[in-house]
């Protein structure tokens, strides 16, 4: 049953939430210049790979630890695990971001955080499923990549929108993975998705921070 609880953690995670997502590719940017995602095929086996294999699955891991977690020492982990200067700006920036809105329209104190671990910290007071926040976050997640290559592929709408409802399936698979995970699941082996980010940092034409 959808409670206002839901309601809330949809809000947070929405495009109209002040954490500046569309400003982030999470190297994308490169992987289209690059020619790795030029359609709907490669988009979709792009995103899969990132959201099994890469900061998806990390992210899922660490939210689900932070729900109920150390969040001081997880935050220092998230940090430690990001690959390169710009996914480590990504995370801190989001979740810098997600806090202090958080804050501004609830009251309660949140110190910033790696998006991740910011989201679990707030979210715990919602008292949700666990694996519902993770599934509305790698929605969140998944829905960003694919926004970015609607533009900048260019992808139709609807296709676009088609390669989001193909990985509905991953994503809850995975939210149900991740909400058991132990920490020592964590892992990032989309090398592909890494080293666009890492080429991104240099990109001498860009339009995202990442």
């Amino acid at each position: 049953m959808l409670t206002p609880a839901h309601l809330t953690l949809i809000q947070w995670l929405s495009p109209a939430f002040p954490t500046g997502a569309f400003a982030y590719s999470h190297g994308l940017e490169h992987g289209i210049a690059a020619g790795l995602v030029h359609d709907a095929a490669s988009l979709g086996l792009w995103v899969t790979n990132i959201l099994r294999f890469g900061a998806g699955w990390q992210d899922a891991v660490l939210l689900a630890h932070a729900l109920a977690g150390d969040c001081e020492a997880l935050d220092d982990l998230a940090r430690a695990l990001a690959p390169c200067a710009e996914r480590l700006q990504e995370g801190r920036e989001q979740g810098a971001a997600l806090a202090r809105t958080v804050t501004g329209i609830t009251g309660r104190a949140l110190p910033p955080r790696m998006l991740p671990v910011a989201l679990g910290e707030a979210a715990s007071a919602l008292d949700l499923p666990t694996e519902d926040v993770i599934a509305l976050y790698l929605q969140g997640f998944a829905g960003n990549l694919v926004t970015i290559a609607i533009r900048h592929v260019p992808l139709g709408q609807t296709e676009g929108q088609a390669v989001l409802h193909r990985l509905a399936p991953l994503i809850h698979r995975l939210a149900g993975d991740a909400a058991t995970a132990p920490l020592d699941a964590l892992g990032n082996c989309a090398l592909a998705g890494d080293l666009a980010a890492l080429c991104h940092e240099t990109q001498e034409i860009r339009i995202f921070r990442t």
